[in-house]
């Protein structure tokens, strides 16, 4: 599982550089996902658009991200493709997460909030 971190702005951005988020990944994903975010600002965004499959493990592992940053922390996602937009919004966890057609959108949204 490779995931590439860096600050842009006053955002923490993850960028998953896989295809896949599934059940032989996602515990990987997490840990990796909680040790980058361990020192994160409050702001941070996981660039998906790599992803094209992402299934009930793979997705246990982006809420258990996003919990793990606790209230005063939140977690973005940017960049969704469309089969992985579609679990989100099959399992409503769109309503979850504040998702953002790319990458460009997300960073603007930070500018907008400063």
């Amino acid at each position: 599982m490779q995931l590439d971190a860096e600050t842009i702005g006053n955002a923490f951005v993850i960028r998953v550089m896989e295809s896949r988020i599934d059940a032989a990944v996602a515990i990987q994903f997490k840990d990796q996902m909680r040790a980058l975010m361990n020192d994160a600002p409050g702001r941070v965004i996981a660039d998906m658009g790599r992803v094209d499959f992402l299934d009930s493990s793979g997705l246990g592992a982006v809420v258990a991200s996003m919990k793990y940053l606790g209230p005063e922390r939140k977690l973005e996602l940017a960049a969704l493709t469309p089969t992985v937009a579609k679990v989100f919004h099959l399992t409503r966890m769109d309503s979850v997460f504040t998702i953002h057609p790319d990458m460009t959108a997300a960073l603007g949204a930070d500018a907008d909030a400063a």
